[in-house]
């Protein structure tokens, strides 16, 4: 047989065939490259001032279970500042820690005796100034005086400042204020010198815990913070364990400043004529217990009460609140607009009235029908021994008390703060 014909060698393929061969791949390849560089280059800074420690936020999922737990939802920094302050006024008065202000040194006293709170301040998400102003009992008519809050606050402010690093870092938006009087934020007992003077300029940027609280606009919450309630002395909530079984003789009560004459020798209207409205159409009225002199047993009377009115003061918000809600009789909240602390655990609309100032002469009628309808709900809403003990500052804290309701809320405020500066990063 003859040989086979000799095939042709091929030549080695060139770069460029190569190339053109692979030029598919390559542009995948190039292409998925760029994608990835420009996705990371718009990927968004973490929060930086209001940001939660790592060490909290490796315990996230467990502190989700708050209820059942001892973990605190927000850890705290106390700061430990010098006794005039806050230690030095509690030596002074007594009352200091037991008024309807009181709730300054009560959270104070509760964060340190709590376990949970930031050891140290590089573990810590908020930082609590404990600055008495509300226990300057120097008036004629033995009332706490504001004249010299301001000027407290803002001498450890600076002492903060300057011996510490933690306020310059954040420019003072973690960390915590107690406002626990009349107008808040606004250090002021009369609302027209509080608007007036405003919040304090140093103040502006951090949190503050307050008792005063409206719907829509108000200069003296123009900043963020947590409506909390009035301090009542923790005993209260012992003075009747068991509410459903009081004997309410009482259809509705009410002991306290009712001018005869609305305006005030200040030349205000106290209580926007509200108190004395209620004198004028229910004070001959059998049903209604309106008494204008003071009683130290006032709460026994309360705790024989079906009904107790809680008008407006000065400001809004009163310890009348807290003190029905113990005794199991049902708040009537007169105070146009208030915004009441923890609306999530006590669900107010459930477990009280609220009626319109302008609609003080229909308040029977509305009492009576609430009777003829639906007083066994709300009374039994109201007896929840969960909602009575959200409004109680204990010290030390307990699970589920008012100090832990603070907390809880602020962790909410911290939450909505990040998630603010994530979106504006994303925006700018």
């Amino acid at each position: 047989m003859r040989d086979p014909k000799p095939r042709r060698s091929q030549a080695a393929p060139t770069l460029a065939a190569k190339l053109m061969k692979h030029s598919t791949w390559l542009l995948l390849l190039l292409w998925f490259a760029l994608s990835l560089c420009l996705f990371l280059a718009a990927t968004p800074p973490a929060a930086a001032p209001l940001q939660r420690s790592a060490l909290f936020l490796r315990s996230k999922p467990h502190a989700r279970a708050l209820a059942a737990t001892t973990a605190a939802p927000v850890r705290i920094y106390v700061y430990d500042l010098p006794a005039r302050f806050n230690r030095d006024w509690v030596a002074a008065d007594a009352r200091c820690a037991r008024h309807l202000f009181a709730a300054e040194v009560a959270l104070h006293e509760a964060l340190l005796a709590y376990p949970g709170r930031a050891a140290g301040p590089d573990d810590a998400d908020l930082f609590f100034v404990p600055v008495y102003v509300s226990c300057n009992f120097s008036t004629p008519n033995g009332f706490p005086s504001l004249s010299h809050a301001r000027a407290l606050l803002a001498d450890a402010v600076a002492l903060v400042r300057a011996q510490m690093p933690y306020w310059n870092r954040s420019a003072g938006a973690d960390h915590l204020f107690v406002a626990s009087h009349d107008f808040g934020a606004c250090f002021h007992p009369m609302e027209d010198v509080a608007i007036a003077d405003g919040i304090p300029e140093f103040l502006k940027n951090s949190i503050l815990l307050q008792t005063f609280g409206v719907h829509g606009h108000h200069v003296c919450q123009e900043v963020d913070h947590v409506v909390i309630p009035p301090h009542v002395p923790p005993e209260v909530a012992h003075e009747l364990l068991e509410p459903e079984k009081a004997r309410r003789d009482i259809f509705a009560f009410f002991r306290g400043k009712m001018e005869l004459h609305p305006k005030n020798i200040s030349g205000r209207f106290y209580s926007k004529k509200v108190r004395t409205e209620l004198l004028q159409h229910y004070g001959r009225n059998r049903k209604f217990y309106l008494k204008r002199k003071r009683f130290d047993d006032y709460r026994s009377e309360m705790a024989r009460s079906l009904f107790c009115l809680c008008p407006l003061g000065w400001a809004p918000w009163s310890p009348r609140l807290v003190e029905s809600v113990l005794l199991g009789c049902i708040p009537v909240i007169i105070a146009d607009n208030i915004r009441l602390p923890f609306p999530s655990i006590l669900r107010w609309q459930d477990i009280s009235l609220q009626v319109a100032e302008k609609d003080i002469a229909n308040l029977e009628t509305v009492l009576d029908h609430v009777v003829a309808t639906n007083l066994t709900v709300i009374q039994k809403n109201l007896w929840d021994p969960v909602k009575r003990k959200a409004l109680v500052f204990n010290r030390p804290m307990e699970v589920g008390d008012a100090t832990w309701q603070v907390l809880r809320e602020l962790e909410v405020l911290l939450d909505q703060s990040q998630r603010r500066r994530h979106v504006g990063s994303w925006r700018r």
